[in-house]
């Protein structure tokens, strides 16, 4: 990390500070704040974040957004009420333009009124932190919300870890760049479990859906629950939604578990956007929305044939993250 990569810790709560005030002004309505205008608000964990019940995901489907539509679709979100938004630092097709360029070319001008998380592939700390840098480059912005390790898999050493480039997460953010570190998965519900119990990250974004693929709501989300660390739904409906199950009945799913914060999805077309909004607006404003227990079971059941590679692209050996293919 360059030197004057460095943030001042006057600095370092001015940001906070704004940040947080941004994100949670309203009422409460079920659990959750919202006003008027805005969508509703979570917190995550421990972190003193309210984030949105939709966040903005910057991977394939972000991606698949031509030129003069993803603009005015970063537009829209923030317009809306979304505030937190994710990508990582290996998001990126071909030669065009990286997801987090991207969000620098438009979200830079509602830095104070937007989380910007990232992750890096790396897991030696030298590279892992170059990584980082270019990922402060590249989004135009001296910190990040949440900085995580990527995508943790099975043949993760939590010890090694530990060692390596979790504390250089730990120096991050003890020095300002960083305001909170975490991880994702979508590979390891029991190697997710073992990173929340054995070290302290503040946020972990899980791959979680009806069809129960990877057991990640059973063994890592109760896991997150004891420990406050704040969690994210994704691969919420990615090769599910459409004729398996709505929209509506995917996003209900995951936010009516307990210790869900939201549900990270990508877009591909402004209707889809504005569709899961309206959608997690309604389901925020619905006293009985919260899917009960037996709902929950009947949807897992008539989804739990979906459960494996052969109809979850992203449970393929191979799928790279961020990829059009």
């Amino acid at each position: 990390m360059a030197p004057d990569r460095k943030i001042s810790r006057r600095d370092f709560i001015h940001y906070s500070a704004a940040g947080l005030a941004a994100a949670s002004a309203g009422g409460a309505i079920g659990g959750c704040s919202s006003s008027a205008s805005r969508l509703p608000t979570r917190p995550l964990g421990a972190t003193g974040m309210q984030v949105s019940l939709l966040a903005f995901g910057g991977g394939s489907q972000f991606l698949a957004n031509e030129d003069g539509a993803w603009e005015a679709m970063l537009e829209r979100a923030v317009e809306l009420g979304v505030n937190y938004f994710d990508t990582s630092s290996s998001y990126q097709w071909e030669a065009a333009m990286s997801s987090e360029e991207r969000f620098g070319e438009v979200l830079s001008s509602y830095r104070d009124r937007v989380f910007l998380a990232t992750k890096f592939d790396s897991r030696e700390p030298a590279e892992a932190m170059r990584e980082f840098d270019r990922s402060l480059q590249r989004m135009k912005t001296d910190y990040v919300d949440v900085l995580m390790i990527h995508s943790l898999v099975p043949s993760d050493d939590i010890a090694a870890l530990e060692r390596g480039v979790y504390a250089e997460l730990r120096r991050l953010k003890e020095e300002g760049s960083v305001r909170f570190i975490g991880f994702s998965s979508m590979d390891s519900a029991e190697k997710s479990r073992e990173a929340i119990e054995q070290l302290e990250f503040d946020v972990a974004l899980l791959a979680m859906n009806p069809t129960g693929y990877g057991g990640f709501v059973t063994d890592a989300l109760p896991a997150a629950r004891v420990k406050n660390v704040g969690v994210l739904a994704m691969k919420v409906m990615r090769d599910i939604v459409g004729e398996s199950a709505t929209a509506d009945e995917l996003l209900r799913y995951v936010l009516s578990q307990e210790g869900v914060a939201g549900a990270l999805v990508g877009h591909h077309g402004m209707s889809r956007l504005q569709e899961n909004i309206e959608i997690v607006r309604a389901v925020a404003s619905d006293a009985e929305a919260d899917m009960a227990s037996a709902e929950r079971r009947r949807l897992e059941s008539r989804l739990a044939t979906l459960a494996g590679p052969h109809a979850l692209c992203w449970a393929r050996p191979g799928y790279v993250d961020g990829a059009l293919s």
